[in-house]
């Protein structure tokens, strides 16, 4: 925001903003809450996601630094459809919804910035869509661990650089926590992933992103 604003408007969004602290767990806001503001993460990682079933949840996508969420809320009648919540100790930064809006209309290049991003997302959306009603869960969970270390990168050593419980990498490939248990065991013992506590290396990328290129049912 900061970036694409004009200079101009900075001391406005110095005055608007509200920054705050994060605990690990802590639940920004609740699916079907009213839309009060945007987001933006200084320092942590954030799962937006949303009700799939009966005490299950599908994970959207992951805010990390530099990120925005609770815009999906943004238009029709401004109630979030997703939860957000944090998955480690964190900082946001709060913009209310009118000083948002008001942003937009003053800030060209923000705004044609953020249509951009909504577009990009709109594009990852309809893939996901695509490969949870086509690929099978051992593709999907090959899209998963790329998608996770292009995203948050490699540590020392090779693992991704996010650390998730089964259940969030499930989660967030569509599966049951049971089903990725037994993917995950396949692709060890195929020498593609090695895993390391809870943290997951990538062995072989290549046949990983092989998997990705099955769409039959």
């Amino acid at each position: 925001m900061c970036q694409a604003c004009l200079k101009e408007w900075h001391p406005a969004i110095a005055a608007n903003k509200k920054n705050f602290k994060v605990k690990k767990g802590e639940v920004i806001f609740n699916e079907g809450d009213p839309v009060k503001g945007i987001y933006f993460v200084y320092e942590g990682n954030f799962k937006v996601h949303k009700r799939w079933g009966p005490e299950k949840e599908l994970i959207i996508r992951f805010a990390s630094k530099g990120s925005l969420f609770g815009h999906r809320g943004l238009g029709g009648n401004n109630i979030y459809p997703i939860s957000a919540t944090a998955l480690s100790d964190g900082i946001v930064c709060y913009i209310e919804l009118d000083f948002f809006n008001t942003t937009l209309k003053v800030n060209a290049a923000f705004t044609y910035s953020l249509m951009m991003f909504f577009a990009s997302e709109l594009q990852e959306s309809e893939k996901k869509m695509r490969n949870m009603a086509h690929m099978p869960v051992k593709g999907r969970l090959a899209q998963a661990l790329i998608t996770l270390q292009d995203q948050f990168g490699t540590k020392n050593g090779g693992a991704i650089g996010i650390i998730l419980s089964r259940q969030d990498l499930a989660s967030f490939a569509g599966a049951t926590y049971e089903t990725v248990f037994r993917v995950i065991n396949d692709l060890m013992r195929e020498g593609i992933v090695a895993i390391k506590g809870k943290e997951i290396n990538i062995i072989n990328y290549e046949k990983l992103h092989l998997l990705t290129q099955d769409t039959s049912l």
